[in-house]
């Protein structure tokens, strides 16, 4: 079963992905955040400067278009396979108010045959190789069953299903009974995504549906970068590798991007993940994220690893699960 590293805004970007690679294998691969193609243009040099593979060694990566303009969506994957890339994603799960009333990502699901329509202008022309990766509905997972109909015509791979609807964004639990209608009725072949924190909803996932083509990890391995391998019986996470990507990911940014704020901005978002591994650390946290200087930062983390020990079992879910499983 191979496992996957979802995309995700501002965070994994090729920097994260490069070190992330480098100091925790294991990920089969890695999904980039997405690019909007519509309108019939196609993408400026500058946005694929994160997808260029130069930039991309020894990574088996898929980009991610967000779109609901088949000749765009066309455009953009002929500019992708001359890059090498031999497969892109649909994005059909982003939840966002702005992205959605737009009817692109989850918004689409909301228009069932016009989503049907673009699929078959698409796969009848794709230059490429392409997998979705859906939620199960907007409003309800009642509207799952249509949408299962329309993805068992088109030859997705793979069908990537997050079973949550486009209202719940990432609250509430994921819809495990939607997902094993999946299981069981969809033609193409299935990968999870949805609160994958630990090992153990990791193995619940597996021992309940054999045969899945794999597992999508997002929110948690962020949070534990050593997720994904834990997930195929690795050790734990250790503190002095965390501080290690950690150092290695400023670095790099430093090295990037002008400015200290420009880099904090980033380091910081991460935080808000990195955070559910010191328990009892909130005076710490906040002195990090109210850093203004790369040098008061580094001083916030140095006295946070000092005062607080790592918890490596305290992933971004809990020790509970809490997937519905």
């Amino acid at each position: 079963m191979d496992i996957s590293f979802a995309p995700m805004e501002g965070i994994t970007n090729r920097i994260y992905r490069a070190e992330h690679a480098r100091l925790f294998p294991g990920v089969d691969r890695y999904y980039a955040p997405f690019l909007v193609a519509c309108g019939g243009r196609g993408f400026k040099p500058g946005e694929l400067t994160d997808l260029l593979p130069e930039r991309n060694p020894g990574l088996t990566l898929t980009p991610q278009l967000l779109s609901n303009d088949a000749p765009a969506f066309l455009a953009a994957a002929g500019q992708l396979r001359d890059m090498g890339y031999t497969e892109v994603n649909l994005n059909l799960g982003c939840p966002s108010g702005t992205v959605a009333a737009k009817k692109r990502g989850a918004g689409f699901l909301s228009v069932p045959e016009a989503l049907d329509a673009f699929l078959e202008q698409v796969f009848a022309q794709t230059p490429v190789a392409v997998s979705v990766k859906t939620r199960i509905g907007v409003e309800s997972a009642g509207e799952f069953g249509r949408l299962l109909e329309i993805y068992n015509k088109y030859p997705i791979r793979p069908l990537i299903v997050h079973p949550r609807v486009r209202r719940d964004f990432y609250k509430n639990t994921p819809d495990m009974g939607a997902f094993a209608a999946a299981w069981t009725g969809s033609r193409n072949p299935l990968c999870y995504n949805g609160d994958i924190f630990t090992p153990a909803d990791f193995g619940r996932v597996a021992a309940r549906f054999p045969g899945l083509a794999g597992v999508m990890l997002g929110r948690g391995a962020v949070a534990d970068p050593a997720l994904p391998r834990r997930c195929r019986g690795g050790a734990a996470l250790d503190a002095g590798e965390l501080r290690a990507f950690m150092d290695t990911l400023l670095a790099a940014y430093q090295a990037e991007y002008s400015g200290d704020r420009n880099v904090l901005h980033r380091m910081k978002e991460l935080w808000y993940y990195w955070g559910c591994l010191f328990p009892d650390s909130a005076r710490q946290r906040k002195r990090i994220l109210k850093a203004q200087t790369c040098v008061d930062y580094r001083a916030a983390v140095d006295a946070l690893f000092r005062e607080r020990p790592m918890d490596p079992s305290a992933g971004f879910g809990g020790q509970e699960n809490s997937a519905g499983f």
